[in-house]
């Protein structure tokens, strides 16, 4: 199960974060918001992006509320924005559909933090299932995802 990936990747890195799992599924920026208790645009959305040699993942996390800018996309990465086939998924990001997240992913995969989380003090990212997130600050999701850098690419 993709969670353990997770609480595993806590552990091994010091990470002293409570990982919420629920009862119900939080697969999507609305059912999160309601497990959660908060807004939808406190959910912290993987959104995960062929590479250009589509042998890894791009991996954005942004707002809940936030959309990809495919203008801005294609100026910072230099192609077109091509999400993952759900085929793809797991096999690329290491997570299923629902529980992507920017935590215990393979050495193939670069996240990126879009800059619509920073309005927040804190953001409530997936933790690797369908049914669970993590609350963190943005200093933290910054330094636990060890995200290459913050990027203005959504709407």
């Amino acid at each position: 199960m993709s969670v353990e990936i997770v609480r595993n990747y806590f552990e091994s890195n010091n990470i002293n974060k409570e990982i919420l799992e629920f009862p119900v599924s939080s697969a999507t920026v609305e059912l999160a918001a309601e497990a959660v208790g908060v807004e939808p645009a406190r959910i912290a959305k993987t959104l995960s992006f062929y590479t250009k040699e589509k042998d890894g993942a791009i991996l954005i996390v942004t707002a809940g509320d936030m959309k990809i800018d495919n203008s801005k996309f294609k100026h910072f990465f230099g192609m077109k924005a091509k999400m993952l086939a759900p085929e793809d998924v797991e096999r690329l990001t290491g997570h299923a559909i629902g529980g992507v997240c920017p935590f215990g992913n393979p050495d193939t995969v670069t996240t990126y933090l879009d800059e619509s989380l920073k309005r927040f003090e804190t953001v409530f990212p997936a933790a690797g299932s369908s049914n669970s997130a993590v609350e963190m600050t943005c200093e933290e999701l910054e330094k636990y995802s060890q995200a290459k850098e913050w990027i203005d690419v959504c709407k």
